[in-house]
């Protein structure tokens, strides 16, 4: 009797124990589901109007003044300017609607005056990432063009094939950056071409600005290549993000949506597609405004990026891949560019061309090719060629397949 008695007790002992743990499961979880929605709430602002993309994103038209930059303290009685007061940068074209559609999403429809397009965030973006509260941000994990490894004890490796002028008082950059769709096979790994402007030092706070396009899955979801941009001014730590994802980049412009993909990709052998990309400091405003092909997207305040207040000392201009290295022996298959060396040429290696730095008087001055560093990481897995012509200027082919007989 006294044996069943006992058995009897540990049954509801057991039966207590299941029911407080799946009571306890259900509570974190409820959490959980409040926080993302709580972060997609702050992520997502309210539509004028919505275009729904052939890729499945959906494009919503936010009006101006409700833009994710507003919740920036600093940011909250900011009258957004239209156009820079600089010459240099108020050319005849800089505002003006292109007849090209240059994203995929414009081909279901535009934005209305006074908003801008903002690709809405889901549910799933957020559970791709590290953290619900990291969402936007790069890896720690990420580096600088300048450094080539990574300590001992993290996994995740960057390799570049980049070219970059240094100890400069640099202005911005400009540059013509063609567009592929190179084999990303893992989802948490990247290949991008960009320009990176920066000032500062890694261990004191790298203030950087960044754009291009790349394949992301980890952010995206997909492996498109997507216009995008970053900013940081603490070494990728917890300062700055990717596109509007936190508050700090101004929009101005309704045509053009930051992490949208592409509506033309390059072809092996076949058509050529690329953009016409520029980051170029006001002088008069001190802001630092991001033109793609003839359009004014819109601006950095310089106090998110102080180190870059009066200029960059730093332009980068190339390719960067990111793989992992943990518990493997090979290098994996992230490709650069189109996936084909630079030797190749045109048609089937990508290219950056039209290369030009903007100095501290706002002069766009062309580089000679001597007078470019190169960083190649790993030439077996990725290189680049270095040259100039009277229709190209200075210029760049770059890229490579990455795991190869050379590259293991």
């Amino acid at each position: 009797m006294l044996n069943h008695t006992v058995s009897f007790h540990h049954f509801w002992v057991t039966i207590a124990l299941v029911v407080g743990t799946l009571a306890g499961m259900s509570k974190l979880s409820d959490i959980h589901e409040k926080k993302i929605e709580q972060r997609l709430k702050q992520l997502n602002k309210p539509a004028v109007k919505s275009v729904h993309s052939p890729d499945g994103d959906i494009i919503d038209c936010v009006w101006i003044y409700h833009q994710p930059a507003f919740d920036h303290p600093l940011l909250q009685n900011h009258i957004i300017q239209m156009r820079p007061k600089s010459d240099s940068l108020r050319d005849k074209t800089g505002d003006k609607k292109t007849d090209v559609i240059l994203q995929l999403w414009r081909t279901k429809g535009e934005c209305p005056e006074n908003t801008i397009p903002i690709r809405r965030k889901t549910r799933d973006d957020l559970l791709r990432s590290d953290s619900i509260e990291t969402y936007g941000r790069k890896s720690s994990a990420t580096i600088s063009p300048t450094i080539y490894h990574l300590h001992g004890d993290q996994t995740e490796v960057h390799e570049h094939a980049c070219v970059y002028v240094d100890y400069g008082e640099f202005h911005g950059s400009k540059s013509r950056i063609s567009i592929w769709k190179p084999n990303v096979l893992n989802t948490g790994e990247l290949s991008l071409a960009q320009t990176w402007v920066t000032s500062g030092d890694w261990d004191t706070g790298l203030n950087t600005l960044e754009s291009g396009w790349q394949i992301l899955h980890g952010l995206d979801g997909d492996n498109n290549p997507r216009f995008f941009t970053y900013w940081t001014s603490d070494s990728y730590g917890e300062i700055g993000c990717y596109n509007l994802d936190c508050p700090g980049f101004v929009q101005v412009n309704r045509y053009i949506s930051l992490g949208a993909a592409f509506n033309t990709i390059s072809t092996y052998n076949g058509d050529q597609y690329d953009f016409h990309l520029t980051i170029e400091k006001d002088q008069d405003t001190g802001l630092w405004w991001l033109k793609f092909e003839t359009y004014l997207v819109g601006y950095w305040p310089s106090f998110i990026v102080p180190k870059l207040a009066d200029s960059a000392r730093k332009i980068a201009w190339g390719g960067e891949i990111a793989h992992y290295v943990e518990g493997r022996r090979e290098h994996t298959l992230p490709q650069m560019g189109s996936g084909h060396f630079a030797e190749e040429g045109f048609k089937k290696a990508a290219y950056f061309n039209s290369i030009e730095y903007i100095d501290k008087s706002n002069n766009p001055i062309t580089p000679f090719p001597q007078n470019l560093e190169a960083i190649v990481t790993r030439p077996e897995c990725y290189n680049l060629k270095v040259g100039s012509s009277r229709r190209w200027g200075t210029y760049i082919f770059y890229g490579g397949p990455g795991h190869n007989p050379q590259c293991l």
